[in-house]
Order: C-alpha cells, then sequence, then structure tokens
C-alpha cells in the first residue's frame, strides 16, 4: 500500500513538472535571450553626444532614423504609440482648455493657440492638435523624421498648413520663438541633459503659457513592459530602443522642472496593459496606472480637477 502511495506521489510530481515545464519554458526561453541580446547591445559611450549644450544623442538620433518610414504603420515600431495616443490626446485637450478657458466641446477647442511639439517624429501628435484647431509646429532633429512628417500632414488640407522643421529646442530658443504650449511627448528620456532640455522648453513658453511632458516611469514595470515585453517579447521595437537607466522618476522630473522655472500643477499616470489573444498577438489596453508621467505648468491659482479617465495627484 505504502509502495502504490509513493508510486502515485511520484507520479504526480513527475506530471506537475511536465506541466509547468511546457507552460513556463516559453518565458524562460524569452528571458534567456533577452539576457544575452542585452549583454550584445553595444552601450552609448560620452564622446557620442554632440555637445554639452545640446539634447542631442548621435545613437539616438540614429535609431529613430532607422524606423522613420514606420511612422505612421499602426502595426509596426511605434504601434505603443498609436495606441496611447487617444488617452494622450484627451489629456491635453482636457487640460489646455481648462488653462486658456476654451470650450472642450466646440469643434476647435484649441483655436488660437500657437503649439510647439518638440520630437515630433512622424507628426502623429502634431496633426490632432492641428486638427482642434492649433497653430502647429513640429520640431525634430531626425531629418528623415520630419520628410515623413510633411508628406504625411500633406495629404489633409487640414494638416498642411503645420510647420515641420528639422531643428531641436536649444535652437528656437536662439532664434527667440514663444508658443502658448509646449509638447515634448515620449521626448526626455533620450536626451543627453534632461535638465538643459527643461530649461529650453520653459523658455519657449510664453508666461501663463502650459508645458506638457510625458515620461515613462523608472520603475520595474516599466522594465517590464517597455523594454523585456516590447522589445525582446513582442518585438514591437527594435532592441535597445530604451535605456532604463534614462527613465527618470515622478521625483527626479519634478525636480528638474522646478530648477528649470516650471511649476508642477497636475500629474496624471497610465499604464499599457500588455495582452495576448488567441491568435497570439500582442494587444495593448491604456489603464490607470504608472506607465507614463504628464505634467502641466502652472501659473494660476486654481486649477480644477480635470474629468477623464486618468488618475490624478495634484501638487499644490
Amino acid at each position: 500500500m505504502a509502495m502504490a502511495a509513493n508510486h502515485l506521489r511520484n507520479s504526480t510530481r513527475i506530471s506537475v513538472h511536465r506541466i509547468l515545464h511546457h507552460r513556463f519554458q516559453p518565458l524562460l526561453n524569452a528571458a534567456r535571450s533577452f539576457s544575452e541580446a542585452a549583454s550584445s547591445i553595444p552601450q552609448p559611450q560620452p564622446n557620442q553626444q554632440s555637445s554639452p549644450l545640446s539634447s542631442l544623442k548621435d545613437y539616438e538620433l540614429a535609431k529613430f532614423a532607422a524606423i522613420a518610414d514606420s511612422w505612421w504603420d499602426s502595426e509596426g515600431p511605434f504601434k505603443p504609440l498609436h495606441l496611447m495616443n487617444p488617452t494622450r490626446l484627451a489629456f491635453i485637450r482636457s487640460a489646455l482648455c481648462r488653462h486658456f478657458k476654451k470650450d472642450p466641446y466646440s469643434a476647435k477647442p484649441l483655436e488660437g493657440l500657437k503649439i510647439v511639439d518638440v520630437g515630433c517624429g512622424g507628426g502623429i501628435l502634431s496633426e490632432p492638435l492641428a486638427r482642434l484647431g492649433a497653430t502647429v509646429t513640429g520640431v525634430d532633429a531626425v531629418e528623415k523624421n520630419i520628410k515623413i512628417a510633411q508628406l504625411h500632414a500633406g495629404l489633409d488640407p487640414v494638416t498642411s498648413t503645420i510647420e515641420f522643421c528639422c531643428t531641436t529646442a536649444e535652437k528656437l530658443v536662439e532664434e527667440g520663438r514663444k508658443f502658448d504650449a509646449v509638447m515634448a511627448l515620449e521626448v526626455i528620456e533620450h536626451v543627453a541633459n534632461p535638465a538643459e532640455f527643461c530649461k529650453s522648453l520653459a523658455a519657449l513658453t510664453v508666461p501663463d503659457g502650459a508645458t506638457v511632458i510625458s515620461t515613462i516611469n523608472r520603475s520595474m514595470r516599466a522594465y517590464a513592459t517597455a523594454i523585456v515585453a516590447a522589445e525582446y517579447i513582442l518585438r514591437w521595437l527594435p532592441r535597445g530602443t530604451h535605456q532604463w537607466s534614462s527613465f527618470l522618476t515622478p521625483e527626479e522630473l519634478v525636480l528638474i522642472l522646478q530648477r528649470a522655472g516650471i511649476n508642477v500643477l497636475v500629474i496624471a499616470y497610465f499604464i499599457c496593459c500588455i495582452a495576448r489573444t488567441g491568435g497570439g498577438d500582442g494587444r495593448i489596453c491604456v489603464q490607470p496606472g504608472d506607465r507614463t508621467v504628464v505634467f502641466i505648468r502652472r501659473y494660476q491659482r486654481k486649477f480644477h480637477r480635470l474629468r477623464h479617465q486618468i488618475k490624478q495627484h495634484r501638487i499644490a
């Protein structure tokens, strides 16, 4: 009897081991390939920075130039940005309408505002801002990005008025340009000097204007989703697109902004939850969380809580 019980116990252990091995072996293989690939990625060298006063990194420019043709491919390398765009745009629309006392329900709620989209890429944010009535300037340091943005925007008479320039925020400051609102979404994690970059953004903003910055929080969740999952498992992005050490926590970014003369009023968080459908394709759903941090420049004493699906924390 005891021998039969031991035999049954051993058989059960073997079956459980086989089930666990079958279920988790793909994840272990992905983790192993991630570790091997990560060790083979060439790390950026200090002398690759263009100049101490520039926000540019040469290797960052090269990475985005290599995938510039895919900006408007919603299933390509920029798929996460396309999926996040409606949520980001809803927040920006509500925040700017509240700040500038605009009617958010009008056909063109941002009409009369001059907005610059710093690091505009292919124009996936610049175009909807223009459709909301804003006078938009899109700038990017990658010339190929600007050409793609100009070609795509030219297909629509409404967006064909967007001014796209291959330049940097620093150069716009030197030219004395000023804007009602300055956008820098998913950019600061790719610049060489975040503090100097934020000073340039502040200099581009008119008094009583608004500055909006979106970036990836330096958290383990972000490491798992933005790097391990997006770059190595689902392969939405080329490997090495993001460096976890370049991410900023909300506290770090608040300090940088305050030192740049930008008073932070609203911090909004959301995450991209990655799931798999029955067909095996990766899907993203945007939910409240800690994936992205958005900051609004404060000049008014009162700023009512915005009503949308993003979780917000007030700082004042």
